[in-house]
């Protein structure tokens, strides 16, 4: 496996310090169609020693899911692996919640010496915060408390149907997101990823092997399943992995720092090695330490750059 990361903002100094971490894989937000902007950061990335690897969030796949796409969306989306391609990177990494993205209630939940961290409470959820996504207008968000599960089941078959001959063609992999929180409903929008059987009926509706996992694994502790052995149930079709940890419900949870939550962090990076994973694996949401104030909530430098020692000693202690 590989100690990957994402990097907000990506400016030299960061990049330097994951170098200096040991970091070998960097994520990167889809940056729109043209193809030079992930080329000169692919450039970039690689002259500090480390490779792009994986392209997430922000993808234009929203009217998709609503299934009012008139076919820009599909056609963006095969743009996009075949440009993957030619620049050999192998992984996309998308979510199916539709109209809206993570979701959180606070950015500033205490934890351990008075870090932040993000959290979670159904009762607020009036006031929630849609991180990293804003409905571009009213009859948007509108349209997606009109969906079913079952039209949403339907429209994720039609996209990979389109999307997985030419992602196996090209080589690349298409990794699934769970729903964060995993509800089956937020803010009267239905959702579809939010138990361990959903994947396991996403990995049925369309046999590939570009048909693929993201194992968020804060994410899945917050389903409250056993980690290590859902990481064993999914196997070999767990092809991206976030690395991160959570305490609480489905209803009302919190961050915590990779050390100091309920999972078996050590049994969770042995399931990986038994199941044979050998992607890239990145530290998620961290807590916001001294001095980060100004910073993207649950995406400061600090809390990452304790999360790459974890990681990196739970990798070497566990092959």
């Amino acid at each position: 496996m590989r100690l990957g990361t994402v990097l907000t903002p990506i400016n030299d100094e960061n990049l330097q310090l994951a170098a200096q971490c040991g970091v070998t894989d960097v994520t990167h937000r889809y940056p729109g169609p043209d193809v030079s902007v992930l080329k000169k950061a692919q450039e970039r990335i690689a002259s500090f020693g480390m490779q792009l690897s994986v392209v997430e969030g922000y993808l234009p796949i929203e009217n998709i899911k609503l299934g009012c796409d008139d076919g820009t969306e599909v056609e963006a989306m095969k743009t996009l692996i075949r440009q993957m391609a030619d620049l050999d990177i192998r992984l996309l990494c998308y979510n199916f919640m539709a109209g809206t993205d993570w979701c959180r209630t606070r950015t500033d939940a205490p934890e351990r010496g008075g870090a932040k961290v993000t959290a979670f409470h159904l009762k607020d959820v009036e006031k929630a915060l849609l991180l990293g996504y804003k409905a571009p207008n009213a009859d948007f968000d509108e349209l997606a408390k009109k969906l079913t599960p079952e039209k949403l089941w339907d429209q994720l078959e039609r996209l990979l149907n389109e999307l997985l001959p030419v992602a196996e063609k090209c080589g690349v992999t298409l990794a699934m997101h769970p729903d964060d929180p995993p509800l089956q409903n937020l803010l009267g929008k239905p959702r579809i990823m939010h138990n361990v059987e959903c994947f396991e009926k996403l990995i049925t509706l369309a046999p590939s092997a570009s048909n693929a996992i993201c194992f968020c694994q804060g994410s899945f502790a917050t389903m409250n399943v056993d980690i290590p052995a859902t990481i064993r149930r999914l196997g070999s079709h767990i092809k991206y992995v976030h690395f991160r940890d959570v305490t609480g419900t489905p209803e009302s949870f919190a961050e915590t720092f990779h050390d100091n939550g309920p999972t078996d962090m050590a049994a969770a990076m042995r399931a990986y090695r038994d199941i044979g994973f050998t992607g890239p694996m990145r530290p998620d949401h961290v807590p916001q330490m001294v001095g980060e104030d100004d910073g993207e909530p649950g995406y400061t430098m600090l809390g990452r750059l304790f999360a790459y020692g974890y990681m990196r000693g739970l990798m070497d202690a566990t092959k």
